[in-house]
């Protein structure tokens, strides 16, 4: 059954703001950039092949704050290795961001940069006609997964651009986090069947393991603050709520039986837990390396 309400990402505006108040109540970027410093160099010292110019894609790369840092990262391991580095973002809005990030960041004189703005089904169908036969050293996929068709085939697809050494990077959220529960629980009431809205590392990890294809799994544990979900009628717990639950105006639009067993289950130990008087919701990260 398709979920009743309109999806949160059908009002960018809004969307926007509710992510933006999802970054600073959580520590999201912060998990995610102690992987980029910690772990990542690692798996990008072992792609390339020792070639000139690595290419890189970053599918659905948003402002690219994150894809800069991995870039970075990137020419720390390999330091005289030029980076043909494809774009893949269907909001001008995000491009835009990009774009101005990277006329004021030093050191990029080494990456040449092809934007793309689409999503990351015409993108494929545009790959096939311009590039059949170019192949990547390392493809990530950050928090997008939930915006496409179908991930298994999205996943299939750039996973077959990789050169024999490269590496697809895949962020989700965890099947073990609040998300994982939340989704699992009321998957009818909320989920967007038009896109993958649900999907986490979990469903990612059995489609791997069914078909038989190597990578490594890693946690990172990460949390957010939602106390003023819990206040009728705060402007702050109404714009996360939109956020959790990926509803324009939720507490407005739901039936009470819903907001309530919502509400529940955030408030819940499988889903948070209680510091200080604050609730504090389990926002933990996967993170898939898949090989070629």
């Amino acid at each position: 059954m398709a979920a009743p309400f309109r999806s949160l990402v059908e009002d960018y505006p809004r969307y926007l703001k509710s992510f933006e108040l999802f970054l600073e109540r959580s520590s999201e970027h912060q998990c995610m950039q102690d992987f980029i410093h910690n772990t990542l160099p690692d798996i990008l010292a072992s792609i390339g092949g020792g070639r000139s110019v690595f290419n890189v894609m970053g599918v659905g790369s948003g402002a690219g704050e994150i894809d800069l840092e991995m870039l970075a990262q990137l020419h720390l391991k390999h330091p005289h290795v030029k980076v043909d580095n494809e774009v893949v973002e269907p909001s001008n809005d995000m491009l835009h961001k990009y774009k101005v990030r990277v006329s004021t960041t030093p050191d990029l004189d080494h990456i040449n940069f092809e934007w793309n703005k689409m999503t990351a089904s015409e993108f494929e169908k545009h790959w096939q006609e311009k590039n059949p036969g170019k192949r990547m050293d390392f493809i990530h996929m950050i928090q997008m997964l939930y915006y496409v068709k179908d991930p298994e085939a999205t996943v299939s697809f750039f996973r077959s651009l990789l050169h024999k050494d490269g590496k697809l990077l895949i962020i989700l959220v965890s099947g073990e986090s609040g998300w994982g529960k939340l989704w699992t629980t009321f998957k009818k009431q909320l989920c967007n069947t038009e896109i993958s809205q649900c999907v986490t590392t979990g469903d990612i990890k059995t489609f791997l393991d069914t078909e038989g294809i190597p990578y490594r799994n890693y946690e990172l544990l990460s949390q957010m603050d939602i106390t003023e979900c819990f206040t009728e009628g705060d402007q702050v717990g109404e714009l996360l709520l939109d956020f959790l639950t990926e509803v324009i105006e939720f507490s407005k639009n739901a039936p009470e039986d819903l907001k309530k067993g919502v509400l529940d289950l955030l408030r819940h130990p499988d889903c948070s837990k209680e510091v200080d008087g604050r609730i504090i919701f389990n926002n933990n990260l996967g993170v898939l390396v898949v090989e070629p």
